[in-house]
């Protein structure tokens, strides 16, 4: 490794928008962690692929909303590449109910993953992430465009927002970067998931570019941010091709 590669860890990388942001960085020369939670296969597939693409990657796993899982997996990346630059947390469940009908169990599991974890793996890379990094959360435009069905999850990703502003001027003094990324509709197994083709040709028209994002175009505005995008600090990014 030499001394001035970039190290970026990618929670959920094992597949969908983590997978096509770990081979988008390690286009970038950075060498990356792909941190997935079950999916052993999956994850070592990802590395594989960034190997084959003349890149450097190592699978971690953990509970995201484990600290000391994640303890570990950011210990395991600083030891085998000399530290982390970029922390990108894709890592997220998406459970969809009317708020009359929702589980309370299937909302706190959710309520686990995707705010206890978030906060987690923010202040793991808060106290690891090198001067002059950068910290890349995830959303959901749906915080803005408020489908039905979709309250727990909008409201886990309002969590996340609020984390991600603030943690941005807490970084104070560091240079380092810590904005949020906002998917709109995006064509991964998670987002089709239990949808029928109306409801999904439904959802592709409406950007004025008429198609669901691809995890590719997202992993675009991540690259962005983790690269060039030294400007652009305690934001929520969309990246949703135009919905209103």
């Amino acid at each position: 490794m030499s001394e001035t590669t970039r190290v970026a860890l990618v929670t959920g990388a094992s597949g969908g928008i983590g997978r096509a942001v770990a081979r988008r960085l390690a286009t970038e020369g950075m060498a990356v962690g792909v941190h997935y939670a079950g999916n052993e296969v999956a994850a070592r597939e990802t590395v594989a692929a960034v190997e084959a693409a003349g890149g450097r990657a190592i699978a971690v796993t953990g509970d995201v909303a484990d600290e000391g899982a994640m303890a570990d997996a950011f210990s395991a990346v600083e030891g085998a590449f000399g530290g982390i630059d970029v922390v990108v947390h894709t890592a997220g469940v998406m459970t969809l109910a009317p708020i009359a009908e929702f589980d309370l169990d299937a909302f706190d599991r959710l309520m686990r993953t995707n705010v206890r974890g978030a906060f987690v793996v923010a202040r793991e890379a808060a106290r690891r992430v090198r001067d002059g990094g950068a910290v890349i959360t995830f959303s959901t435009s749906v915080t803005r465009l408020a489908f039905p069905g979709y309250a727990p999850y909008a409201a886990s990703k309002g969590a996340v927002e609020a984390m991600t502003l603030v943690l941005a001027r807490e970084m104070r003094g560091r240079d380092v970067t810590v904005n949020a990324v906002a998917p709109g509709p995006t064509a991964t197994p998670l987002f089709l998931e239990g949808k029928d083709q109306e409801t999904i040709d439904r959802l592709a028209a409406q950007p004025p570019l008429e198609r669901l994002g691809t995890p590719d175009d997202i992993a675009e505005t991540v690259a962005f941010l983790a690269g060039p995008g030294r400007w652009v600090n305690g934001q929520v990014l969309f990246a949703n091709g135009g919905i209103a």
